[in-house]
């Protein structure tokens, strides 16, 4: 069964809180991105011993493998763009197609307990590079490829909203 994508345009959530999950990333910076991580991993790992991890809940929704997965992944995606970001000026991501990601990684196909240590990697390997963002880093820019732009601040709220929704997503 095929998940009809997701089309919404979430950048909104570094301007105000999200009603779904609470989460406001506008108050979020990368010392804060970096030292919530090692706090909501745990969570992730808890929800990937469920006995009914793989299960959709219903025909429109990933299971809570498959976010885990996707969770996995963003931690990479946003590892790279960080890195762009401080490396450039106002680098333009590659785009992702986060569904086809999906399909294509066969996520819930997964094995739980790799995705876990995956999951637990890239969440250490991005915190250490949010951690070491200095303070004058922070108005850095970059853009993705539909000409959305952030800041290393903003970027900071935005990646950190992925994490804590998708637990919210999961019931995590």
């Amino acid at each position: 069964m095929i998940i009809t994508p997701d089309t919404k345009d979430w950048t909104w959530v570094c301007a105000r809180p999200c009603p779904e999950c609470g989460f406001e990333a506008a108050s979020t910076t990368p010392a804060t991105a970096a030292s919530a991580l090692p706090e909501l991993l745990p969570r992730w790992h808890m929800v990937l011993r469920r006995q009914n991890v793989a299960e959709r809940p219903n025909e429109t929704t990933w299971s809570a493998l498959e976010y885990a997965c996707h969770v996995r992944d963003v931690f990479g995606l946003f590892d790279q763009r960080l890195e762009l970001m401080l490396a450039g000026d106002d680098p333009e991501f590659a785009n992702w197609d986060q569904d086809q990601a999906c399909i294509d990684g066969d996520y819930n196909g997964s094995d739980p307990a790799e995705v876990s240590a995956a999951l637990r990697d890239a969440g250490e390997e991005i915190a250490e590079t949010f951690a070491a963002v200095s303070q004058d880093q922070w108005p850095r820019t970059g853009r993705r490829s539909d000409g959305k732009s952030f800041s290393v601040g903003s970027l900071s709220g935005y990646f950190l909203h992925e994490v804590v929704h998708h637990l919210h997503d999961v019931d995590g």
